[in-house]
């Protein structure tokens, strides 16, 4: 069965130098009838302020939307989306996803003046990468994994029908393709933390507190000294989809620890509510982190296998002193370490529940596929010529509002006559740590030959 090529995407066409921009997905699918394409606008539009249920203003703060305009965002995508399906037709346990074949979708958009078929932007419903297999006989490169028909959810998200997981996007593979050599150093990451100065400026209005006896007051006083936290992104455009999914499950983390948001699991509460009575002024910093079984190949390394990944929620104990936020200094906090253990154990359970988090997952595995085709040189072992993916002068992508800061919301929870203040947070992975580690297996080579020679005559994907 062959993917739908259904409804067409206008895009925007430069014929002298034959380049094409990527739209923003749902934005695109709006404004399909407009006379003038207005897509990847920062700050606009369907597409491009409602990762992870957050919105990002033009001074780049990042707030939360509120439950009725998420109703409203979710109402207006499925109307967009009533006439033009997407992804598959029906579960797909292995979808295949010809690279060449996408390489060809988008050139021949910018060579005629076309209009590139809505399925390439969503890699046909694929849900997520399990295989990457080489064909040299045909030049290309085959993702493969699970895949669906795309529908939204009660949030407004793009997610399978079945899973209700969040479908890969070609948007985050093109940024993955193109800064996955730059992320050898310092790999993909984000981080929101305070500043040196608000830091200070909390230590000494906490110096001069003698009692809590209006505790929201005194919270107020703390957003104020503390002030907007600062916004970090590394490894990736920071005016990226990409970069959007990390900082948004970075908030959303950053959110159910300090207990300003349910994580909506029983066996996950805020880190507030565990910290006992007396526990000083220690900041746990929480972040998260990715783990993969080594990856799988067979013999010729034709056929490689993605498996066990999951994402780790790690700790440390920042110490509050009157010079700043000294990083690891503090003493053991016991109680951090244990949220880590059950963030980690809920994740795809959150992830469920909450999409951003599988997001997340989704932009993982998608370096981590960016990172073997690099290191291992598959494209060239293919015959694959990836530049029109990789050429940012032939294909444009959406550009999204740039997140720069958090403001500040003080909470706590009283413990016998002690307050407990917040918390910190961030995302971090190195693609590169995990394709140096591989195992051989027959059974994947196996894979690859059946999923070759199911290919059809037309069509990018298939079942």
């Amino acid at each position: 069965m062959i993917c739908r090529m259904l409804s067409q995407m206008p895009v925007v066409i430069t014929r002298a130098v034959r380049a094409v921009r990527l739209p923003t997905l749902l934005l695109s699918l709006a404004m399909a009838a407009a006379t003038v394409p207005a897509f990847g606008q920062a700050g606009g539009g369907l597409g491009a302020q409602a990762v992870g249920g957050i919105s990002i203003d033009a001074d780049g703060i990042i707030r939360n939307l509120d439950p009725r305009a998420l109703q409203e965002l979710a109402v207006a995508r499925r109307q967009v989306l009533a006439d033009k399906p997407l992804g598959a037709e029906g579960r797909r346990d292995l979808q295949k996803v010809s690279l060449r074949r996408i390489v060809a979708a988008v050139e021949a958009a910018a060579a005629e003046g076309s209009q590139v078929p809505t399925d390439v932007l969503t890699l046909g419903g694929l849900e997520r990468i399990d295989y990457v297999f080489v064909d040299p006989d045909a030049r290309d490169l085959v993702l493969a994994g699970p895949g669906d028909a795309a529908v939204i959810d009660a949030a407004g998200n793009l997610v399978a029908a079945g899973s209700g997981r969040p479908l890969l996007l070609l948007e985050d593979l093109v940024v993955a393709l193109r800064a996955i050599d730059a992320a050898r150093m310092g790999g993909m990451r984000c981080s929101i933390d305070p500043t040196p100065e608000g830091i200070a400026q909390l230590q000494a209005l906490l110096g001069n507190i003698q009692s809590l006896t209006n505790p929201q007051a005194t919270f107020r006083q703390m957003e104020e000294a503390l002030g907007p936290q600062q916004i970090t992104v590394g490894g990736v455009p920071t005016d990226s989809h990409f970069a959007q999914v990390l900082v948004a499950a970075d908030y959303r983390m950053k959110r159910i620890a300090m207990g300003l948001e349910p994580a909506g699991l029983r066996g996950l509460p805020s880190y507030l509510s565990m910290v006992p009575a007396g526990a000083g002024s220690m900041l746990p910093r929480f972040w998260l982190e990715a783990r993969y079984d080594p990856i799988a190949r067979d013999p010729d390394e034709l056929a490689w296998k993605l498996a066990g990944r999951k994402l780790v929620c790690l700790t440390e104990s920042d110490l509050l002193a009157r010079e700043g936020l000294a990083r690891g200094r503090g003493r053991s906090d016991a109680m951090a370490k244990r949220w880590c253990e059950l963030m980690t154990k809920h994740y795809d359970d959150l992830a469920a529940r909450q999409p951003v988090f599988a997001e997340l997952a989704n932009c993982i595995d998608i370096a981590v596929v960016a990172a073997l085709i690099d290191s291992r040189q598959l494209a060239d072992q293919a015959g694959l010529d990836l530049s029109p993916l990789l050429d940012e002068a032939s294909l444009a992508l959406p550009v999204y509002a740039v997140p720069r800061q958090v403001p500040t919301v003080a909470s706590g929870i009283k413990k016998g006559n002690r307050w407990v203040l917040s918390a910190s947070g961030g995302v971090q992975f190195q693609p590169w740590a995990f394709v140096d580690t591989t195992a051989e297996a027959a059974d994947v080579g196996k894979q690859r030959t059946l999923a070759l020679a199911s290919r059809p005559e037309t069509g990018f994907c298939w079942e």
